[in-house]
């Protein structure tokens, strides 16, 4: 029986048989490659009207473009489920998919880990300001530059967003005798506190001795580290962030370090990613990745399996697995409607 389809957006690196698979319950279509007005008019021209559930990622959207408000219009009126593969999903326009009823689903908790590892490189190469001894040796000055760094131990992380990611930060913090607290919308229970401190957004810049930034982006937080958060903060304070780029304001992050607010920095993520801030590169205390917090075998596996188990849920049970909170509710409600448990 392949009465319902669905349809995967861009490509697949590690589940092309899992997906293939599908193929036994549903009548699978496929987007892999082609431009967002190739895939519109498709859309247009009826080729997915039978599509109940889709896969897309961060990485489709060279493909088609982010899922804005126009591209969601569109989008046939039988889709239900849209499964992200990625933690963040600032690339989809929830408020335009809740307005349709399409729930939307990402992939928190397979992130967790490669996402913390890579928080805490940058935390202690930022700490080391790294990036002038690795520099140095390379050009042939063995440690040219290279000043004291400092250590973690006894020094307080401030955690923006202790949900999935913030936790196995701080779980890897305490590690190195670090003191955490954090800041949320809502305070954690005391089992998923672990001993972190719950503070106030102003308490959180003010006590913080490295600043990790690891929370969604959206219309509320873009922007949330601007000069008026950065003067609240230590002198010398140490930020990472493995989040959005976007949750900073680049240009004020490049003054308070020239200024000496902020002692160095170390970013997985930029506000408007490929380009970076020529103010950052050219800053011997930034220590810069190219958006890798996820690049591992292990991690981009589970990410691409969790993705297909949303989909096999939502299409088969009417079910998200991991739906994006702000769609909590709706879910619900939609659940309810349709008559699935």
């Amino acid at each position: 029986m392949q009465d319902k389809a669905v349809l995967l957006i861009g490509s697949l690196t590690h589940t092309n048989p899992e997906w293939q698979a599908l193929s036994a319950k549903y009548s699978l279509k496929e987007y892999r490659q082609g431009s967002r007005e190739e895939f519109r008019q498709k859309l247009r021209d009826g080729h997915y009207n039978s599509v109940v559930g889709l896969y897309r990622s961060n990485q489709s959207t060279e493909v088609t473009g982010p899922f804005d408000g126009e591209l969601v219009s569109e989008l046939p009126k039988s889709l239900k489920f849209i499964c992200h593969n990625g933690a963040g999903y600032d690339n989809v326009d929830v408020n335009a998919c809740s307005n349709r009823g399409i729930l939307v689903s990402s992939t928190p908790i397979a992130v967790n880990d490669a996402t913390a590892d890579i928080a805490i490189f940058l935390m202690l190469g930022a700490l080391r300001q790294i990036h002038i001894p690795i520099s140095a040796i390379r050009q042939g000055q063995w440690r040219g530059k290279t000043g004291l760094g400092h250590d973690p131990k006894g020094k307080t992380l401030g955690i923006l967003g202790m949900g999935g990611i913030g936790g196995a930060v701080a779980h890897r913090a305490r590690a190195f005798g670090m003191k955490i607290v954090y800041h949320n919308r809502s305070r954690l229970s005391p089992e998923k506190e672990s001993g972190a401190k719950y503070v106030t957004f102003d308490e959180l810049l003010a006590q913080s001795d490295v600043l990790s930034l690891n929370l969604s982006l959206n219309a509320k937080t873009k922007h949330i580290i601007s000069a008026p958060q950065l003067d609240k903060m230590k002198q010398g304070v140490v930020i990472v962030n493995t989040a959005r780029g976007a949750l900073v304001n680049e240009k004020d992050l490049v003054r308070a370090l020239k200024g000496g607010k902020v002692a160095s920095v170390g970013l997985d993520v930029y506000e408007r990613e490929p380009a970076v801030e020529e103010g950052l590169l050219k800053n011997p205390n930034v220590v810069l990745l190219p958006h890798i917090g996820t690049a591992t075998y292990e991690t981009q596996k589970e990410m691409e399996l969790l993705v297909l188990q949303n989909l096999e849920s939502a299409v088969d049970k009417g079910e998200l697995i991991t739906p994006i909170p702000e769609q909590i509710e709706l879910a619900k409600s939609l659940s309810g409607m349709d008559g699935h448990s």
